[in-house]
């Protein structure tokens, strides 16, 4: 039986880089893959969207834009050449139904779903995405990285031009040099936030 996956982390833990290793092992045993990504990461200056990890590697891919549905449009591709698995990169931008979509391409289509994104926001908040995913997810797996202190790295603090923690505005920045994963105990004191 197919599953839906979930693997989340704070930024910079390497999740893009073994999505993109995935399907290169599902490719290299002449498996077909389809690889998707958000509408909110730059594309390339052609305009084709792409997954891209910060050593290097990259492979283009479709977009999933907040109206598509994710298991008709699996459908679609899946009849005209059977695909082995759907890998989705920035999973948490993906909308609540878009999740049920992707777990019906599971449950209905015996495809296996392999979501890779962030679990929350420079504020500590669940992307919408990704709380679903939490929620519906047949199987959770976390990457670990580390904060400047050395212990495991669970938030992400945002920064503005100005070198200062930011704590409001839009929940999408997509120049990632304006993150930085920190421990809780360190994202506390960096942007101030207590939720206690």
């Amino acid at each position: 039986m197919a599953k839906l996956y979930f693997t989340y982390s704070a930024m910079n833990a390497g999740k893009s880089t073994i999505l993109l290793q995935s399907a290169h092992n599902y490719r290299e045993r002449g498996m077909k893959v389809t690889l998707w990504t958000s509408p909110h990461v730059a594309a390339d200056p052609d305009g084709v969207a792409m997954i891209s990890s910060r050593i290097g590697l990259c492979a283009e891919a479709r977009m999933f834009e907040s109206q598509i549905d994710l298991f008709a449009a699996t459908q679609a591709v899946h009849v005209e050449t059977p695909l082995d698995a759907v890998l989705l990169d920035e999973a948490q931008f993906l909308t609540r139904a878009q999740v049920w979509q992707l777990s019906r391409v599971a449950d209905a289509l015996s495809i296996p779903v392999l979501c890779f994104g962030l679990r929350t926001d420079f504020r500590g908040k669940l992307f919408e995405g990704a709380a679903e995913l939490l929620g519906i997810a047949d199987s959770l797996r976390e990457i670990r990285t580390i904060c400047h202190c050395g212990k495991k790295a669970t938030m992400t603090a945002r920064f503005g031009e100005d070198g200062r923690p930011q704590t409001k505005g839009q929940q999408v920045d997509i120049d990632k040099e304006h993150y930085v994963s920190l421990c809780r105990a360190h994202w506390k004191e960096t942007t101030g936030l207590h939720r206690d």
